[in-house]
């Protein structure tokens, strides 16, 4: 078995027993990548010295006989939003092709901190706004589980390189679905923290009230390593909270018995396709089974909550993306005349069509005489959908529902009509309107093959049950998991 396609639990037992160092375990990937990324198109850039550099790091570190974390030596790869010191970071834009941060984010200096190892920076799309990393500045991503598909988004080239065996974890961000619908398509598992549970700092900001980084991994176990090692207060990120991770993975194995699980009958509608639909209701099956309690419940605010968060992240959007303007970094237009020449060209030419229309449609949201008709309205629908979550988890331990409505559609398939892949974020956005931690777990495949995603959604820093549960179900659904 490649290295990529190992677990996370797997390979550093591997590491730690010195089976293989930590250099042969990075070569073993970016020949993986070599051989496989040419279809699949995850990877932006590779960072193969680098890796192999800290790699050696890693070996002599172990040589000598220090005590390593449990990460130390593990490949690994992260979406390109995320900065990385000396490294290109591009959020698959134009505007930022050549940018090189001066400094990294938190969630990659703990990881490096723990050893892990730097692969290269992952595809998504651009400035995280999109479903099916097809608005990449650079190129699409394929689904390796079918490649004639999309492979989800935004952070579709972090679910694509752990489904193509490439890598055994990547990191990406979810605003509205993003880490967890890309799982859901590639059939591998991506979890959504508590929003403040991770530091936000080096992210580059879509939507900083929803924005969330996560791990997207081949097992709820893996999942669970990833998160305690880059969750916890960050001074450098006001949002980010205090909370005790130490003993997340260690509870993995308690099972689903005494749960209360509920099924929100809005997520299970006409709209779902009947193949994803029959997956899940079969996955709640498997929680009875394991001594959970399923029970069918009515959460009507989530009919409002897409709108409301389409209206929100795209006014959050339209003021985080104003800096780039082409004067200080970023792409600059050639040949302008005045500084308004300069704003106009430089935006224009450097950004996509994609974040383009959710820049004008924030900046409309935003102005006078619409503020109170759309975004004041939204952040009241936004209470509401907290307030329906809050009263659901007074009387239940986690809510049950499909990632997405469909698996994966064809590439090229829907990219005429933007607001039809908009209406796919509908079960996953209510959890990043309020602030939920939730995770996507394969549980089985469509008629045509294609993986299909299950959803659990806890409250607030409930992760230590979310995984607990995800666990259970993983035992004994292996249907549609990249193996």
């Amino acid at each position: 078995m490649r290295c990529g396609e190992m677990t996370v639990a797997a390979l550093s037992a591997a590491l730690q027993r010195r089976e293989l160092s930590a250099r042969e375990a990075a070569q073993d990937c970016l020949r993986a990548i070599e051989e496989r990324d040419g279809g699949v198109g995850a990877f932006l850039t590779v960072t193969g010295e680098l890796a192999l550099r800290q790699a050696d790091e890693v070996d002599a570190a172990r040589a000598s006989g220090r005590e390593l974390p449990p990460l130390a030596g593990v490949p690994m790869a992260v979406k390109d939003n995320i900065c990385t010191e000396g490294v290109r970071t591009t959020c698959a834009s134009r505007m930022l092709e050549s940018f090189v941060p001066p400094y990294s984010a938190t969630v990659y200096e703990r990881l490096r901190a723990q050893g892990a190892v730097l692969l290269g920076k992952l595809n998504m799309d651009e400035f995280a706004m999109g479903s099916t990393t097809e608005s990449s500045y650079f190129h699409p991503t394929r689904n390796p589980r079918a490649m004639e598909h999309v492979p989800g988004g935004s952070s579709g080239g972090s679910a694509a390189a752990v489904a193509a065996g490439m890598v055994p974890f990547a990191l990406g961000s979810d605003t509205g679905g993003s880490i967890r619908q890309p799982a859901a398509f590639c059939g591998v598992v991506g979890l959504k923290p508590t929003y403040g549970a991770v530091s936000r700092w080096g992210l580059v900001a879509f939507a900083s009230s929803l924005d969330q980084i996560g791990p997207l991994t081949r097992t709820a176990e893996d999942a669970a390593w990833v998160l305690r090692a880059i969750a916890g207060r960050d001074s450098r990120d006001a949002t980010s909270l205090e909370h005790d991770w130490s003993g997340l993975a260690d509870g993995l194995c308690g099972g689903a018995d005494g749960l209360r699980v509920a099924l929100p009958r809005q997520c299970f509608g006409s709209g779902v396709a009947p193949a994803v639909r029959q997956r899940v209701l079969d996955a709640a099956s498997v929680l009875e089974r394991c001594g959970a309690q399923v029970e069918e419940v009515s959460l009507p605010a989530l009919d409002d909550a897409l709108p409301a968060y389409y209206v929100m992240s795209s006014a959050e959007a339209s003021s985080n993306l104003a800096r780039f303007d082409g004067v200080r970094y970023g792409f600059r237009a050639e040949g302008c005349r005045t500084v308004e020449e300069l704003y106009e060209k430089s935006r224009s030419q450097g950004f996509g069509a994609e974040v383009k229309r959710r820049i004008l449609l924030g900046s409309f949201v935003l102005s006078a005489g619409y503020q109170d008709a759309y975004y004041k309205k939204a952040l009241r629908a936004r209470d509401a959908v907290r307030a329906a979550f809050d009263e659901t988890f007074s009387r239940f331990s986690l809510v049950l529902t499909p990632v997405a409505p469909r698996t994966a559609w064809k590439l090229g398939e829907k990219r005429e009509d933007p607001t039809e892949v908009y209406l796919e974020d509908v079960f996953t956005v209510p959890v990043n309107l309020a602030g939920l931690p939730a995770v996507s777990l394969p549980c089985g495949q469509d008629e045509s093959g294609l993986p299909v995603g299950a959803q659990l959604i806890a409250p607030h820093f409930g992760e230590p049950v979310l995984l607990r549960a995800a666990y259970a179900l993983e035992q004994t659904l292996k249907g549609g998991r990249a193996q």
